[in-house]
């Protein structure tokens, strides 16, 4: 199954109460929060505040994405902020397992993400404690940038090692999702797209239109996927 988040870094910040309520009814499946301190990223984005002032307008799961450097030490203000989901990058924490720990400790889906040139074997000792893996298909640190061909390599390894260890992971891909990759990167393993400029926050088009088109080829994709296979 394909989900979609929109990534509310990509959004009018004048207007997320009204973006996130629109796109709710939309029928989105998650929000996606990328929260960049300026220091592992260069680029600032998106604190607790913002998720506790949109939490009372949408029952939707809140996805945070923290670009932050000891990412360990603001897993309990995002939890008390309302988040469902934590990712934490591998590069920025000494203990990457006991920062996993710790994220499910509060009840919350704890994910790894990696940067483009982190390899997969930073994921060997952390199956166990991990419930998805947001896969940079970008640099992070800033919406509108190009997609690295070489990841496609790399969700396909991933899917196939989640495969052969019969694991209850989830690979999300983060970075110029659009109409051109997203068929790459579904056929490749890919089940949770976070989308920002290159498909959804459009400034020629209204959120519900380009979400109505987004859901209609995700679901001519995967139904054509379903008959080839």
């Amino acid at each position: 199954m394909i989900t979609i988040g929109p990534s509310l870094m990509c959004a009018d910040m004048g207007k997320l109460q009204e973006t996130v309520i629109r796109l709710d009814h939309s029928k989105v499946d998650f929000f996606h929060f990328d929260v960049m301190d300026g220091s592992f990223v260069p680029n600032f984005t998106m604190g607790p505040d913002i998720l506790k002032d949109l939490r009372d307008h949408t029952n939707l799961p809140f996805d945070v994405h923290l670009m932050v450097d000891s990412p360990e030490n603001y897993i309990q203000l995002f939890s008390d902020a309302g988040a469902d989901m934590i990712s934490v990058h591998a590069e920025a924490t000494t203990h990457l397992e006991r920062t996993l720990q710790s994220i499910h400790a509060l009840g919350l889906k704890a994910g790894v993400a990696l940067n483009p040139a982190t390899p997969l074997n930073t994921l060997d000792y952390v199956w166990d404690v991990m419930d998805y893996v947001t896969l940079m298909t970008v640099n992070p640190g800033f919406a509108g940038q190009k997609f690295i061909p070489a990841t496609l390599q790399k969700i396909e390894k991933l899917k196939n090692e989640i495969n052969k260890k019969n694991a209850s992971v989830v690979i999300q891909v983060d970075g110029n999702i659009s109409y051109e990759t997203i068929p790459e990167v579904v056929e490749r393993g890919a089940e949770m797209l976070v989308c920002g400029t290159s498909c959804l926050f459009k400034k020629d088009q209204a959120l519900e239109n380009a979400m109505q088109k987004l859901t209609s080829f995700i679901e001519e994709l995967t139904s054509t996927n379903k008959m080839n296979s």
